[in-house]
């Protein structure tokens, strides 16, 4: 008989969800990727406000990320038109996504069959089964509504906060991270990818009482409108306190510096690397992982996905590898 496979959930959303699973599902590996559905902006903005569906964007890259298939159906799903009509902007994999939500009348549902569809390799789950909008507190107690109007604030965020606040998970999410033997949190953007998921009320309470290890992926570069100078631990701070409690017992962070001419790119758009301050997250008792895992793509920061995956597995607790506890 086979010995069971070890189980990550990753929880994020935006394009550091999908480009970590397309590494891990390299591994012998049960992956489940809960997706945040706070997305309003561009093709997915668009199609949740004309279709009253959660929005299909993040979602989508990561049934691309973790399929199965040829190339060639891959590159159709991800085909964004660039015409000047009605379809400009939108991709091919949004419009069947939300095709199949109208058919099935179930967002859900319609993931569930576009899994089938595209051989996905593990489970895809949005954090709810309906639109919600992020809302976030600035610093001067300004509500500012919309996920991609957050960053353009120019004020500190305090706390961001869901709208509809009493949304109910998707009962799969729960059981996978009930089963889980590793939760990676992260990376992606702090406020706008990570802690929708999370603020979905159950769907955090599961987070916080599994029994799994808690990894938290930290961002290499600080996001203006968001982290704006923003340490490691300033990152696990805010979790913590959005939760209401400590939970994470492991940090992986950039090992090394960043070349000065990639620095120069960021620093135009108010970026910096983010600091590894060892002396608060040893307060904080985390375990630190600090090991280079980026590479560069035209002066642009790209989590190496191939090393990120390797950790991960490394800090599977050994004796669930070895199928000795359960």
């Amino acid at each position: 008989m086979a010995s069971q496979q070890s189980k990550i959930v990753i929880i994020g959303g935006g394009t550091g969800l999908s480009v970590l699973v397309r590494g891990l599902k390299k591994h012998p590996v049960d992956i489940t990727a809960i997706v945040t559905v706070a997305d309003d902006g561009g093709s997915s903005g668009r199609l949740r406000d004309e279709l009253k569906i959660p929005p299909p964007g993040d979602v989508r890259n990561v049934l691309a990320a973790l399929s199965d298939v040829e190339p060639m159906l891959e590159e159709l799903f991800q085909h964004r038109f660039t015409s000047t009509g009605d379809l400009s902007g939108h991709s091919l994999g949004n419009l069947m996504l939300s095709a199949m939500t109208s058919i099935t009348g179930d967002f859900y549902r319609a993931i569930i069959e576009m899994r089938k569809v595209l051989n996905v390799r593990g489970k895809v789950i949005p954090a709810a089964n309906q639109s919600v909008v992020l809302k976030a507190e600035l610093e001067d107690g300004t509500i500012v509504s919309g996920e991609s109007k957050i960053p353009y604030s120019g004020k500190k965020i305090e706390r961001v906060f869901l709208s509809p606040g009493n949304l109910e998970p998707i009962q799969e999410a729960i059981d996978e991270i009930g089963k889980a033997d590793l939760i990676v949190i992260g990376p992606g953007s702090l406020y706008t990818s990570i802690l929708p998921n999370l603020l979905v009320t159950d769907l955090g309470k599961a987070v916080l009482t599994s029994k799994a290890k808690k990894v938290y992926v930290c961002n290499v570069m600080t996001q203006a409108g968001e982290t704006l100078q923003y340490t490691a631990s300033d990152h696990v701070k805010a979790l913590y306190q959005h939760m209401d409690c400590s939970f994470i017992n492991t940090i992986i962070v950039n090992e090394g510096n960043i070349p000065k001419q990639v620095l120069k790119r960021y620093s135009e758009e108010l970026s910096q690397q983010v600091e590894l301050d060892y002396n608060a997250l040893n307060d904080l008792q985390l375990e630190i992982v600090n090991k280079p895992i980026v590479k560069y793509d035209n002066n642009v920061i790209r989590h190496d996905t191939v090393k990120l995956a390797e950790i991960l597995c490394d800090l599977i607790p050994t004796k669930i590898k070895k199928g000795k506890n359960k």
